[in-house]
């Protein structure tokens, strides 16, 4: 692992562990085994190194979305499959899913330039535009309705961390979820 990298996975353990506030920069570059000054070579304060981290754990979602995703014509089995995907890559990168809803609700999320918000949510409302102009879902604000759907899977995610279940009642009860969600946007 780079330092980069290392730098990265211990801002997001310490982060999840202690918030923003309560994590100095010297503490990650120590934990992370790199001096303050690589640190700050890679990040230039603090706020850049917590969005640059949202933005690393965005693009490892998108990535690992974009691979376990089938490639669907329908527009509701294309919501479905990428719903599952979102899900399963959540359950298994607990900290970075709750990292990147953390960052959502916190003031840094301001920092990001509108345009990292449109490039970070292209792909999703671009799918949902074109969900919207085949009539599969009700014309409503693109950004609106994908802060439907990620409110939706954080409720379900949290939802199945408090609840062991089974895979199979885990299957069904993501399932039943989808279709809830579904109805709200049909």
């Amino acid at each position: 692992m780079d330092k980069q990298e290392q730098i990265l996975t211990t801002a997001l353990r310490l982060f999840v562990e202690n918030g923003f506030h309560a994590t100095p920069t010297s503490k990650i570059a120590k934990e992370a085994g790199v001096a303050n000054g690589t640190l700050f070579h890679y990040y230039k304060t603090k706020e850049d190194l917590i969005v640059s981290l949202y933005l690393y754990v965005k693009s490892k979602m998108g990535a690992y979305v974009e691979e376990h995703s089938k490639a669907e014509t329908n527009p509701k089995e294309k919501f479905r499959s990428q719903f599952r995907a979102v899900l399963d890559w959540s359950l298994k990168n607990t900290n970075e899913f709750y990292y990147a809803q953390l960052f959502s609700t916190s003031p840094f999320a301001s920092l990001l330039s509108p345009e990292e918000v449109k490039k970070t949510l292209k792909k999703s409302c671009d799918q949902i535009q074109e969900a919207i102009d085949a009539g599969a879902i009700k014309e409503r604000d693109t950004d609106f309705i994908h802060t439907i759907m990620g409110s939706h899977i954080f409720g379900l995610y949290s939802y199945l961390n408090k609840y062991k279940l089974t895979k199979a009642k885990q299957q069904q009860v993501i399932d039943d979820s989808f279709e809830m969600l579904w109805g709200m946007l049909v």
